[in-house]
């Protein structure tokens, strides 16, 4: 069978020796590069299952602008390792196509854990999708066979971590669906605590479907409890 491989991108060399060990301790490949443009190379040729990436590389071009430019060419799962936690920097992650976040310094336990958790995901076939019929909810279509969501009549890029952030709000549609389940359904058993990280999301994609994602007449928020997908009767 064939090994997963993981394509580490940092310029610390004892990281992706610890990362490399980790890793190939519990059944993966390990490749890596020290900058951006070398990252960018080997990924197209490679073609690994999975990418931690630094935010802070050399050579000019940041983790952030890797993660971009790859987005142009391959929906591989990419995870950024950072030493920021600043919302913020967060949602700037999201905006070019992260699927998760690991803050330095993190111990071989998480490490393994969200790598299993991203690669999980990326395979889901979304079968609760295939099932359910296009959904409109006032001007935002949600068409869960093709994965494409329009809103005020134009298509509006999802990346697959925020689609089925949607979709199971989207599935729920007029009910709050608590903190602890959408992080369990969308992300993994794995983040069901990480509040912090859902409302950043939820930010997130309200700047995509929402008029005014600062009064969000879509995603609702019942404080300390959980979202719901507002969808007026009738439609």
């Amino acid at each position: 069978m064939r090994k997963e491989t993981i394509l580490v991108v940092d310029d610390e060399p004892r990281l992706v020796r610890l990362v490399r060990e980790v890793l190939t301790a519990v059944g993966y490949d390990v490749l890596s590069a020290g900058e951006g443009k070398g990252a960018l190379e080997t990924l197209a040729v490679e073609q690994p299952d999975l990418v931690l990436l630094d935010i802070m590389l050399p050579g000019g071009m940041d983790g952030y602008e890797v993660c971009s430019q790859v987005r142009e060419f391959s929906a591989v799962p990419i995870i950024m390792l950072t030493a920021k936690t600043r919302e913020v920097d967060m949602l700037h992650g999201f905006d070019v196509g992260a699927d998760d976040y690991l803050t330095k310094p993190f111990n071989a336990k998480e490490l393994i854990a969200r790598v299993k958790a991203v690669l999980r995901r990326s395979k889901l076939p979304g079968k609760e999708a295939m099932i359910a019929a296009d959904l409109t909810c006032g001007d935002l279509v949600i068409s869960f066979a093709r994965r494409k969501v329009r809103v005020r009549g134009r298509e509006t890029a999802l990346t697959p971590t925020e689609f089925r952030l949607l979709q199971q709000l989207a599935l729920n549609t007029n009910r709050v669906m608590l903190h602890e389940d959408l992080l369990t359904k969308v992300w993994g058993s794995e983040y069901r605590d990480d509040i912090d990280y859902l409302r950043a999301y939820v930010r997130h994609l309200r700047r995509k479907i929402e008029e005014d994602p600062a009064e969000p007449q879509y995603i609702l928020t019942t404080p300390g409890v959980g979202y719901m997908l507002c969808c007026p009767e009738g439609t």
